[in-house]
């Protein structure tokens, strides 16, 4: 029997996205009765997004999918302050130009989940808060906006207090952030009609600060609705790998990469990723979490694969699929591997393994390079190196023209001479 009355909650709570909720009954109340509009905001602090975005990124989609405008909200003025929540110390401040780039590069990927042409009210709407935060006048934005602010209150929400408990300065531009977002609330109320803030349980404090503050500035009752924050089962935070953030545009993560990434999801996870980042009806997904032994790796190559179509395409994910299985079941030299050039020159001369391992993305430096080899993790040609004083040239070349080099099982890069 349904839990909640709106298809949205049902299937948020089916999936295992609800976290937290400031009016369970009336939130259920307002999504049962009427087409709603609600927001994630996104601070444009690199030039994509990663795989910790994801999970919040899906909630937009099953909301506009259960009849709903979603809101993707660029952070284009709050970028400028930066979110100290539960950060050690303030972000680096960037330029304008720098938040643009930024801004431009990660709207790529929100059109593979959101339909911005068709649906609700016309469709998912992609906003820039600059748009309203860039222009205030900061003496009328304190009397009007400030004032309904209480610095006690702000100081006991735990992403505040964690910085001051540690004895770490925590400044008064990013102080001002959790008012800023509290006043896009209630502008996107005010131009929109929105009505609900969605986001990490992280959030949980700004978002409730934006409730209040609609409340006291005369807007319709405001909700929020907060998804876990997601960890492996073995405590690994989501987004990142052993190599670094796992990006979703693909120029910063080939698709191969992105595909392998899911694919070495640990076994604990899989029924909760299924659930969390596809589309796959729920009883599919009971049918692959119910394998057992060696058939969960085909359950994990499922998920690589359905999580990938949807950002990348179903062909560029099935490529990578074959890609895999031609790599690691046939042993096949697959050409659609990850690769990087290097000037027939240096190939020439003798290229140094420990350089070339870091030149490939494989370690960060010589030293973490210097260990896989003396751990006998790294292969030339599939044929293992213990010597971290070779060097590596045009006598390692195949026949298909490449040099393949490997870390691990499940980490390969093709050298290709330029």
């Amino acid at each position: 029997m349904a839990k909640f009355k709106s298809d949205f909650l049902n299937i948020l709570s089916e999936r295992g996205f609800i976290h937290q909720m400031s009016d369970e009954t009336g939130l259920d109340d307002l999504l049962s009765k009427e087409s709603v509009t609600a927001y994630i905001g996104y601070d444009p602090t690199a030039s994509s997004l990663h795989v910790g975005h994801l999970m919040q990124i899906m909630m937009l989609h099953w909301f506009q999918q259960t009849g709903h405008q979603p809101i993707s909200l660029m952070g284009g003025g709050t970028g400028m302050v930066g979110d100290p929540s539960f950060k050690e110390e303030a972000r680096k401040l960037m330029t304008v130009e720098t938040i643009e780039e930024n801004i431009a590069s990660i709207k790529r990927c929100f059109s593979h989940y959101l339909d911005y042409d068709n649906g609700p009210k016309g469709g998912a709407l992609m906003l820039n808060n600059a748009e309203w935060l860039r222009s205030l006048n900061y003496l009328e934005f304190l009397r009007d906006v400030g004032r309904f602010f209480s610095v006690n209150r702000m100081l006991s929400f735990d992403s505040v207090k964690t910085r001051l408990d540690r004895e770490q300065s925590l400044s008064f531009l990013e102080f001002n952030y959790m008012i800023l977002q509290a006043y896009d609330f209630v502008e996107l109320n005010k131009r929109y009609g929105c009505r609900l803030q969605m986001g990490g349980s992280d959030q949980w404090g700004n978002i409730i600060n934006g409730i209040d503050l609609g409340h006291r500035m005369e807007t319709p009752q405001l909700y929020a609705l907060t998804a876990p924050l997601l960890t492996t089962s073995s405590g690994q935070k989501m987004g990142k790998s052993a190599s670094g953030a796992v990006w979703l545009n693909a120029d910063l993560l080939p698709v191969y990469d992105f595909w392998q990434y899911w694919r070495n999801t640990e076994d604990a996870d899989v029924e909760r990723f299924l659930k969390l980042f596809t589309k796959m009806p729920m009883d599919e997904i009971a049918r692959l979490a119910a394998l057992g032994g060696s058939e969960i790796n085909e359950a994990k190559k499922i998920l690589a694969t359905e999580v990938t179509s949807i950002l990348h395409g179903r062909a560029a994910a099935e490529q990578a699929a074959e890609t895999a299985r031609k790599t690691f079941e046939e042993g096949a030299l697959a050409n659609n591997l990850p690769s990087i050039e290097v000037a027939a020159g240096e190939l020439d001369a003798g290229l140094g393994l420990l350089a070339l391992i870091v030149r490939a993305g494989l370690a960060a430096s010589n030293g973490e390079a210097r260990r896989h080899v003396q751990g006998g993790a790294v292969k030339i040609n599939d044929k293992p190196i213990s010597d971290e004083r070779a060097t590596i040239g045009t006598g390692d070349v195949t026949a298909d023209g490449v040099i393949k080099l490997s870390l691990g099982k499940k980490k390969h890069i093709l050298v290709r001479p330029a």
